[in-house]
């Protein structure tokens, strides 16, 4: 578990992804960028097409 200075100043809440960066300073954490995974819009990317925005572009 991460201490709670390090997760309020990262703003890390219960779920969030981190990502560990190794470089030859040491070992940095990071919040981690969301995932397709975790668009819950994502299933629907078969209707993102030109054709259905001209044709449901109004609604």
């Amino acid at each position: 578990m991460l201490p709670r200075e390090v997760r309020e100043r990262l703003q890390i809440k219960p779920g969030d992804r981190l990502r560990y960066v190794f470089d030859e300073a040491g070992v940095r954490i990071e919040r981690g960028a969301p995932t397709e995974s975790d668009d819950p819009f994502a299933t629907f990317g078969e209707w993102s097409s030109e054709i259905d925005d001209e044709a449901y572009g109004d609604l």
